[in-house]
């Protein structure tokens, strides 16, 4: 029933035409993008459309509301009074609000790629003791001593009280770094465990190498699973920092407490990760803060994935318009998703449909 009055509003939209408008800006403090492309487009467009439980996704927009970009205080104030009974009235308030906008690339292509990411969880002590000698370390006060490769950190006895923890597992260390964030898992004398997060705080400036590329390049493992690579690990100790120096990079980071295990890291943005529902994205081209519609298949399958998510992160490696990095959440089934992740996309962005900024 939802779906079909969706259907037949998008049936009658079909014989309307949208008048040109101008696309939307990067929120303040965003890179401009003068190149970017967005094209107007109409709500039949967007493939699914109609078929998301965008009430499943109404917490996901009001926290996104928390700290909203330029031209929505609008919008997110009159969410805020919403409480949608259903999907098909969430869905209706959102094309009441806002319009949809076709992204393509800066050479107008309209497909891009997909990627995920997760939070990894990996056991942690306080001590250097056992299998736990891999250390995460605080963001370094010195600008000079922050710059410092991997290969050199561990003879620098300046790093020594900026340890934070130890991880039993090289990898799991190099996977947190990737990731920038995660939940340690530390047990007490007591054999209570207590969870805290790693949030990124910075990283030293140096370039990255994929260390995993150059031990499959090598032969030394078949294939880079977290298994594979902590049992080459184990049995090639003599070897693990060596190869680990291939990537100078090193990412810092800061602890803080878990009071909500529900709660996923907090984004560029400022506000809490959703799985499924945020993603990260090339500020460059779309301001943090964004809903955007996805469309694209299911890791490893030919499901269809279409569904609204919020842009509130961004990385160094997300480039373009038509790109998104997809949180998938926390522990091994994220994990799985998130490494499986790599497809087709095609992006819409949602923009209120008053107060429409200038082109740059």
């Amino acid at each position: 029933m939802a779906r079909g009055v969706v259907a037949l509003i998008l049936g009658s939209l079909a014989a309307c035409s949208s008048p040109p408008l101008q696309p939307p800006t990067p929120a303040p403090g965003a890179p401009a993008a003068p190149k970017q492309r967005w094209a107007a487009a109409d709500w039949k467009d967007l493939p699914g459309w109609g078929g998301d439980d965008l009430l499943a996704a109404w917490p996901a927009l009001l926290g996104n509301c928390q700290r909203p970009a330029t031209g929505w205080a609008e919008f997110c104030a009159r969410a805020a009074l919403q409480a949608p009974a259903d999907a098909t009235e969430a869905t209706l308030f959102l094309m009441k609000h806002l319009r949809p906008w076709r992204l393509s690339s800066d050479g107008g292509e309209a497909t891009g790629l997909l990627t995920g990411y997760f939070e990894p969880q990996v056991a942690a002590s306080r001590t250097r003791q056992g299998a736990f000698q891999w250390p995460l370390h605080a963001l370094p006060a010195d600008p000079v001593l922050r710059r410092t490769p991997r290969r050199d950190i561990d003879a620098n006895p300046r790093f020594t009280a900026l340890e934070l923890a130890y991880l039993d597992d090289p990898f799991a260390l190099l996977q947190l770094q990737i990731q920038g964030s995660g939940r340690l898992v530390v047990r007490d004398a007591s054999g209570a465990e207590r969870i805290s997060r790693v949030a990124y705080a910075g990283h030293n400036d140096q370039p990255f190498q994929s260390v995993v590329r150059a031990l499959l390049d090598r032969g030394e493992v078949a294939d880079a699973t977290p298994r594979t690579l902590s049992d080459w690990a184990r049995r090639n100790p003599a070897k693990v920092r060596d190869a680990l120096a291939v990537n100078p990079r090193v990412v810092y980071f800061r602890e803080e407490a878990l009071p909500d295990a529900t709660l996923g890291p907090r984004g560029a943005q400022g506000v809490p990760l959703v799985p499924g529902r945020s993603v990260a994205i090339d500020r460059s081209y779309i301001a943090l803060g964004t809903p955007l519609w996805l469309d694209s298949t299911a890791p490893l399958s030919t499901t269809p994935l279409r569904r609204l998510v919020l842009a509130q992160d961004s990385g160094s490696a997300i480039q373009g318009a038509v790109r998104a990095d997809l949180f998938w959440g926390w522990g091994d089934e994220a994990a799985l998703l998130a490494g499986r992740t790599k497809q087709p996309l095609r992006l819409w962005a949602l923009w209120p449909v008053e107060g429409r900024p200038a082109a740059p």
